[in-house]
């Protein structure tokens, strides 16, 4: 039998367990989930191996609602306790270089700077996950300021821009546009912030695309911020404007293109304001 709600030290020992394997695993070195169970086992309270395998499951479901990688062998499992949730922010405020890594893909330049990604539909009503899905994961990404620290977080940005650079060259040389793919430009890059879109690039027709791009290593519904200039800019040109959303972006970059208006496709909700004196 189980021991009863799991101490705050059995959560922390599990859950460094945990990144040990996500670790290897994203490092493609090879390890044993059954192996790394039997060992961690005895070193819980009185907990079975079903149940540390299922919350390993409830650990994949923190991390999504994180906007974090998980591991795929550990389909993320629900209605988990906030305590679990404390935990994996607790190991991941003392181990900062997880969250800024750049994965291992991204690091290199060459041929797959200027490769095409996968562009799929965005979010909507109708592929939403499950309600107890749906509950817990604005909870998290509230609590933790998921789109905070993306936004914050300038070396995924940049990685995430440049690989949105090179699929929009890709594009258009893939369309016999080679003349438009060298007018690409990285505007955030070379400008500076503050254009209110990062790309200036060009569909194969020779219409402009002025491209904002948000990335994150989590799912595809994980928050992000954008600025009032950008949603401004977004509403002046919302013929040309486009919202680049990478995701999965540690492990198999994908992109959604929502045009404006962007209320039509998310929840805009302020979250600072400006203070002046009366």
């Amino acid at each position: 039998m189980s021991g009863g709600p799991w101490t705050d030290d059995e959560n922390d020992r599990i859950v460094a367990d945990y990144f040990a394997m996500l670790a290897d695993d994203a490092a493609r070195r090879p390890y044993g989930k059954a192996e790394r169970r039997r060992r961690l086992t005895p070193r819980l309270t009185d907990r079975s191996e079903a149940s540390v395998e299922f919350k390993h499951r409830n650990i994949s479901a923190v991390l999504q609602g994180l906007g974090e990688d998980w591991i795929p062998g550990y389909r993320p499992a629900f209605n988990f306790q906030m305590a679990l949730a404390e935990a994996v922010a607790r190991w991941l405020a003392l181990n900062r270089a997880w969250v800024e890594r750049m994965p291992v893909a991204h690091r290199a330049t060459g041929p797959r700077d200027e490769a095409r990604l996968w562009v799929g539909p965005p979010p909507t009503v109708r592929n939403r996950p499950p309600p107890q899905e749906l509950e817990q994961m604005p909870h998290i990404a509230r609590k933790f300021d998921v789109a905070g620290r993306d936004e914050r977080n300038r070396a995924l940005g940049r990685a995430g821009e440049k690989l949105a650079l090179g699929h929009e060259r890709a594009v258009l040389a893939d369309a016999g546009r080679d003349d438009l793919a060298r007018k690409v430009r990285w505007v955030s890059e070379e400008d500076g912030d503050g254009a209110g879109y990062d790309i200036a690039s060009f569909a194969p027709d020779g219409q402009t695309r002025l491209i904002e791009v948000k990335t994150t290593n989590g799912w595809e519904r994980t928050p992000f911020h954008i600025s009032r200039n950008e949603l401004a800019v977004a509403n002046e040109r919302r013929d040309e404007w486009r919202l680049f959303r990478l995701w999965n972006f540690s492990r198999e970059p994908k992109a959604f293109e929502p045009r404006p208006p962007l209320g039509a496709h998310v929840s805009l909700t302020p979250t600072t304001f400006q203070a002046g004196f009366h």
